[in-house]
């Protein structure tokens, strides 16, 4: 465990990661699935009440950062043309799946299973996102899901106890961003289906 006023590092970089990512999208550079980052900012903000009346102190204003952000993404991609994403089949159904993974947290009365349909409702708002990085990286800034994982890792060593209800959230908020981050950066899904090479060597046909 470190110190608990370690979240205001944490704080500041998923301010910094957010903020860039809102940049990227204010200049067309970056393409937010509406759809996932709708569903991240009422998560967020969902999750952030819950971790109050828990107790869960102050590794909670982390959380609702979670929604805070996604909020402003959403915002900005309504100000630049460029910056929309088409939703399609796969988008509307994973919305739809994380809606009622929302709706089975609102009305079961059973804590743990109501924190996993929470948890799993917002993994499930994360693969279109996932499926969108895949197919078209160039279309995402890796710094703001770098950031996340980083600062959901200093999030959950702030914590004095370490419970389902302070732990679970954040660290499947870290690993989904850590898998963005690599997914991105990597450009695995051209690379894997060719397009990567393909596009490499007709770059080096053209100069030469």
């Amino acid at each position: 465990m470190i110190d608990p006023r370690f979240i205001y590092l944490a704080l500041t970089l998923s301010a910094f990661g957010g903020g860039l990512y809102v940049r990227d999208t204010l200049r067309g550079v970056t393409s937010p699935n509406r759809v996932t980052w709708s569903l991240w900012g009422l998560e967020g903000v969902l999750a952030f009440a819950i971790e109050r009346q828990q107790h869960v102190g102050l590794a909670s204003w982390m959380t609702l950062m979670f929604g805070l952000v996604p909020v402003v993404v959403v915002t900005a991609s309504f100000r630049n043309p460029k910056s929309v994403w088409k939703i399609g089949p796969f988008d509307i159904f994973c919305g739809l799946i994380s809606l009622a993974g929302l709706a089975l947290w609102a009305f079961v009365n059973e804590p743990t299973l109501a924190l996993v349909s929470f948890v799993s409702a917002d993994q499930i708002a994360a693969l279109p996102t996932l499926r969108k990085s895949w197919l078209a990286p160039s279309t995402e800034s890796p710094v703001a899901f770098l950031m996340g994982t980083l600062n959901c890792a200093i999030t959950i060593l702030t914590l004095k106890i370490f419970s389902s209800a302070g732990v679970l959230f954040p660290g499947c908020v870290a690993t989904t961003d850590f898998i963005l981050t690599i997914v991105i950066i990597t450009k695995i899904g051209p690379r894997f289906r060719g397009e990567f090479i393909a596009s490499t060597k007709a770059h080096v046909y053209r100069r030469t």
